[in-house]
């Protein structure tokens, strides 16, 4: 009798509460995941699980007034990471609350063809079960800190040249790998890449940072993920905040990460492979590194539609947000290597793809996350106030990187001209070659002077929020065969050592302009050195030791002169003169120390 009398109480309770599961730490910025016992079905069943349903929940925070509503997707048997399922009765949603108190919501639950990417509110029919299903839940304020990206909130561009978290109000500046570009090619992902004549030799299994896993990190099936995982690690370690990856290079260099069940299959999704990349991406988040998607490259950008934004594309985006989208830091890049150029393998897109892409995203994205695309082509058919994009992902070709400086500088100045103003990152500084070479391959030290100098702070004083450092081809641990981030341990340094810069000693960089003008500099010449400022604040960067010069001209009082060592890190350091005075050209002294090269210089 007992038994029987808990047993009512419980199904009184799923009645009282709505029957979803509920799970996750309730607090801001936390994923808050709602799971639902839906129709049973599989990831081939004829009636299609992805495109044929279509399950959006309407998240409602009756203080304020905000809604979020967020597309969920079909889960299998709810733990297809651990189990492989291919099928199941599980629905899903992910949230990721922006406020603290009562949060409402209502399920939307439709049936039906192409239901999943009809964007009319009664499309199809009722799906039945969880469809009307309405409830509540209590957030409270997080709990997190440090590099958690929970501790910050949502990464937000805010219509200006930098991206802003809306929990802390803090400014990001991004700084990682873009290479290996096949980073998903993980042995241990399930999925059918691993074994299958499709380029075998690239499928990586980051054994070479297994080592860098940690007692308490996440793993799967039975300790399945440590390399990738370590890897990740080893990035924090680092310092580096950011972690780029194709998520479908069908067709591609590498041809082993996409979310699809097999290579030919474009609109059924691998339910356990992509579980195991969330616990990746999970594992990243909270430990301070940024996702860069990379949705699409050359090779394939015609692959799912002919080169158009057609029934596969939307229900590609639609897939990826519902299970990903909740994540806080983030961008989403619509195509590496964008329009004509090299050898096409699928049709091109012109300019109404690439902007529909952009809409596209915007239209799907309950968050509204950063929007980039690629050059191939360059940007200026997608610039303005009407296009959905906030940023581009510039690629160079230079093997010294000279001409970093000048495409961000052009971009976030062509950019606001035309009335919206981009966040400018670096994605692929360098040639296709060469670029950022292994710590071993630089005996000399000119490719990371180069580098340091021309892409590293080029970016950084031009305005730039960021840098991601590509491979060459023709170097060991190169964009696809690159299975050790050790490879360019000691090039790290300088990132970590730039990012320390400007928080440590809390420069206003999303205040502050290019104004190489100031030190004699107005053609912009990499050779000349940089200067970055807004008033009463400058950093200048000069390649060379040796005196400087400021042109103080403009503004009055006294000036502290500082030196910080970009090869080193530290803290700032006195020169020859410690202190100058505006109102007319400053002489900035000599560097504590003239037998090394390149310095930068905090006037303020």
């Amino acid at each position: 009798m007992k038994r029987a009398w808990t047993a009512l109480l419980c199904l009184m309770s799923v009645w009282a509460f709505g029957k979803a599961e509920i799970s996750g730490e309730l607090k801001t910025w936390h994923k808050v995941t709602l799971t639902f016992q839906g129709p049973e079905t599989s990831e081939q069943a004829q009636l299609n699980p992805f495109m044929n349903y279509r399950l959006n929940v309407t998240f409602r925070h009756p203080a304020t007034g905000k809604i979020y509503v967020v597309p969920g997707y079909f889960a299998a048997d709810g733990n297809a990471a651990e189990t492989s399922a291919v099928k199941g009765d599980k629905w899903r949603v992910h949230f990721s609350p922006d406020r603290t108190g009562t949060w409402e919501y209502e399920v939307d639950f439709r049936k039906g063809n192409y239901a999943a990417i009809s964007s009319k509110k009664d499309t199809g029919k009722p799906g039945e079960f969880m469809d009307g299903e309405t409830g509540s839940f209590d957030i409270a304020e997080t709990d997190k800190t440090g590099r958690d990206f929970r501790s910050k909130g949502r990464l937000d561009y805010v219509g200006g040249h930098y991206l802003q978290f809306a929990g802390s109000g803090e400014y990001f500046l991004k700084m990682g790998p873009d290479a290996p570009e096949n980073f998903l090619s993980y042995a241990e992902f399930d999925g059918t890449q691993n074994a299958d004549g499709h380029k075998d030799n690239l499928v990586k299994t980051w054994e070479a940072h297994s080592g860098d896993w940690k007692n308490g990190d996440p793993v799967w099936q039975g300790g399945k993920g440590k390399g990738i995982i370590g890897a990740l690690n080893y990035l924090e370690s680092e310092g580096l905040n950011s972690v780029s990856f194709l998520t479908m290079n069908i067709g591609g260099d590498d041809q082993n990460a996409f979310p699809y069940v097999d290579y030919d299959t474009l609109d059924r999704f691998d339910c356990s492979k992509l579980d195991q990349w969330e616990i990746v991406f999970e594992h990243a988040q909270r430990h301070g590194l940024f996702l860069h998607f990379k949705l699409m490259e050359h090779e394939n950008q015609g692959l799912l539609d002919g080169g158009a934004v057609g029934a596969r594309t939307k229900l590609y985006y639609r897939e990826i947000i519902a299970r990903f989208g909740h994540h806080l830091a983030l961008n989403w890049n619509v195509c590496e290597e964008s329009g004509e150029w090299g050898h096409l393998r699928t049709p091109p897109a012109e300019t109404p793809e690439r902007l529909a892409c952009a809409e596209r995203l915007y239209l799907q994205d309950p968050y509204q996350h950063h929007r980039v695309i690629h050059n191939g082509k360059w940007f200026d058919d997608i610039l303005g106030p009407e296009s959905k994009y906030t940023g581009p992902s510039l690629q160079t070709n230079q093997k010294d990187f000279r001409n970093v400086h000048g495409n961000v500088l052009k971009l976030r100045n062509q950019s606001a001209e035309h009335g919206k103003p981009w966040a400018v990152a670096c994605d692929e500084p360098g040639d296709a070659s060469f670029s950022l070479l292994p710590d071993a391959n630089d005996s000399d030290g000119v490719n990371h002077y180069n580098a340091r100098k021309n892409a590293l702070w080029g970016t950084l004083l031009a305005g730039g929020w960021g840098v991601e450092w590509y491979f060459g081809y023709k170097v060991p641990h190169s964009d696809l065969t690159c299975t050790d981030w050790r490879s360019r341990d000691g090039f790290w340094d300088y990132c970590r050592y730039a990012l320390a810069f400007f928080n440590e000693n809390k420069i206003p960089f999303w205040e502050m302009e290019n104004s190489n003008a100031l030190i004699g500099n107005p053609k912009n010449d990499v050779n000349a050195g940089f200067c970055f400022s807004r008033p009463e604040v400058y950093v200048i960067y000069v390649p060379k030791a040796g005196k400087a010069e400021l042109d103080l001209s403009g503004v009055s009082g006294d000036f502290n002169v500082r030196w910080f060592n970009p090869r080193r890190g530290g803290a700032l350091q006195h020169g020859s003169v410690a202190a100058v005075k505006g109102g007319g050209k400053a002489d900035l002294g000599n560097p504590p120390s003239e037998a090394e090269e390149d310095w930068v210089i905090l006037v303020r």
